[in-house]
C-alpha cells in the first residue's frame, strides 16, 4: 500500500508553495492536500469553535486530492484526519511557507501549527518554510531538500511529541548543507503604526523587526539561514518545564 501523505499550509490553497510541495511529494505516495481558503499566517494552533466549517473538493492537482476549508491550518488537519482521509496518514507535511518560521516565529506560525497538530495525533510531522515572502518565490532549490527529509522521516519516524521545523534560505541556487540545530534566542520588536481611513477614523497595522540575540551562534537556525544552510530544528509539542520541582516554593506554607 502506498504511503498516505497529508499536506497543508497557512498561505491558502492558492499559494505557490503548497503546489510545489504537492508536485514534489506525489512521487513518494498518495497525497491529499487540505488547506485554508484564505491566508492564515500567525494563527499558530488556533481552531474554529464559534461557527461551522465548510469544505470544498477541488480538481485534483498532479494526482493529488485537493480540498479547501474555511478555517485555520489546525482545522484543516483535524477535519482531514477525522473526516476526509480514507485512513490515518503516514506523515503530515506543511508548507512550503512563504517566509521564515525560524527562532520564535515557530510559536506564531500557522504552518507549524498544522505540523504541531499532526504531532498531537501521533503522526510524524514536518513543516517547511522558505525565507521569501514573494508570492512568486523560487522554490527550485528547496525541492530536493523537501524530498530527502520527507523520505527520511517516513522511513525512520520521529520520537513521540517531536516534529521538525525546517527553514530554507531564499535566493540560493544550491544549498551548502543541512544542519540539525536549535532555534536561536530572539524576539520581535513590535509596534502598531497608526493610519487614518477616508473618514478620519484611526486604524492600526502591525510592524516591527526581529532582534537576534545571538547572531554569532553557529548552532542556531538564524545563523544557518544567514550562511546559506538549511536548518532543521526538532521542536516539542509539550511546552512543560522539565524540572517542575524547582517551583515547589509556590506551595510552601
Amino acid at each position: 500500500m502506498e504511503k498516505l501523505i497529508l499536506v497543508s499550509n497557512d498561505d491558502s490553497i492558492e499559494a505557490k508553495g503548497v503546489h510545489e510541495l504537492v508536485r514534489t511529494l506525489r512521487t513518494l505516495g498518495d497525497v491529499v492536500c487540505v488547506c485554508p481558503v484564505q491566508p492564515q499566517s500567525g494563527m499558530s494552533m488556533a481552531l474554529t469553535v464559534n461557527r461551522p466549517l465548510t469544505v470544498k473538493r477541488l480538481p485534483d492537482y498532479h494526482g493529488a486530492q485537493m480540498y479547501r476549508v474555511d478555517g485555520t491550518p489546525v482545522d484543516c488537519i483535524k477535519i482531514a484526519v477525522d473526516n476526509l482521509l480514507p485512513r490515518r496518514p503516514d506523515i503530515v507535511v506543511t508548507g512550503i511557507n512563504h517566509g521564515s518560521n525560524a527562532a520564535i516565529n515557530v510559536v506564531y506560525s500557522g504552518t507549524m501549527g498544522g505540523a504541531f497538530e499532526g504531532c498531537a495525533y501521533g503522526i510524524p510531522s514536518v513543516g517547511f518554510s522558505l525565507t521569501s515572502h514573494s508570492e512568486d518565490a523560487d522554490f527550485k532549490a528547496c525541492l530536493p531538500v523537501v524530498e530527502k527529509i520527507v523520505k527520511e522521516v517516513m522511513e525512520h519516524g520521529l520520537p513521540a511529541g517531536i516534529c521538525l521545523n525546517v527553514n530554507m534560505p531564499a535566493h540560493v541556487d544550491e544549498y551548502k548543507e543541512i544542519r540539525v540545530v536549535r532555534g536561536c534566542r530572539g524576539r520581535w520588536n513590535d509596534r502598531y503604526d497608526e493610519y487614518r481611513d477616508p473618514a478620519g477614523r484611526p486604524f492600526y497595522w502591525l510592524a516591527g523587526n526581529f532582534i537576534n540575540e545571538e547572531p554569532d551562534k553557529e548552532n542556531t537556525d538564524e545563523w544557518c539561514l544567514a550562511h546559506g544552510i538549511v536548518s532543521v530544528v526538532p521542536v516539542k509539542l509539550d511546552p512543560t518545564y522539565e524540572r517542575p520541582e524547582e517551583f515547589s516554593w509556590l506551595c510552601e506554607k
